[in-house]
């Protein structure tokens, strides 16, 4: 089995419990009507998390995010070099290498990136690039203009167009941000940009 979609709130095992006890773990999204579960899950390493009801599009999505992942594995196997030693947030730009090559990336044109387990998807305006590098490992080595908004996002702060109390809109793209990540990047960021209606 790769891939399993399963419900949360089921009689006798919760998907939560059925995932911790799998000693060899699938892909795993969840569908739910609970969308409190997702931080849960996704500290379980979901793949995914939809919250219900469920239309075709994001089932759609959700698939299609679980077969890359599975292709990105498979391809992995083959060359599994940690390319995070090609990050150095000390200049504006970093390699990495992807199948066609060594791939040079300004940090400025980095939007925001999403986890997929083992990898990471880096989003820009125009492009995406998959890279073998873990979202927590890349997170130690990105500079100040990123931030961990959510387990799965971690997002370029000089993209933010609207934050709200759930979401973060980064120019065409929108993210999920949790309580504790918009308290801190409020803090550390966008209160120190922020106009006051009296100058001290």
């Amino acid at each position: 089995v790769d891939i399993v979609f399963s419900d949360i709130d089921m009689p006798e095992l919760s998907g939560t419990g059925l995932l911790k006890t799998l000693k060899t773990k699938p892909l795993f999204i969840f569908i739910t009507s609970h969308s409190q579960y997702a931080a849960e899950s996704f500290d379980l390493d979901a793949l995914d998390f939809i919250v219900k009801p469920a239309t075709f599009e994001r089932l759609l999505k959700a698939t299609n995010k679980a077969i890359e992942y599975i292709e990105l594995r498979k391809s992995a196997n083959h060359s599994v070099e940690d390319t995070s030693k090609s990050l150095d947030g000390s200049d504006d730009y970093f390699f990495f290498r992807e199948t066609k090559g060594i791939t040079k990336l300004n940090y400025k044109d980095v939007i925001y990136i999403e986890s997929m387990g083992d990898f990471s998807k880096i989003y820009t305006i125009d492009e995406k690039h998959i890279i073998l590098v873990g979202l927590k490992n890349l997170e130690k080595q990105l500079p100040e203009a990123f931030s961990r908004v959510h387990k799965q996002y971690i997002i370029n702060v000089n993209h933010i167009s609207t934050i709200t109390s759930h979401e973060v809109h980064l120019k065409n793209f929108v993210v999920p941000i949790n309580s504790a990540s918009r308290q801190e990047l409020l803090d550390r960021v966008i209160d120190k940009k922020t106009l006051s209606r009296f100058k001290k």
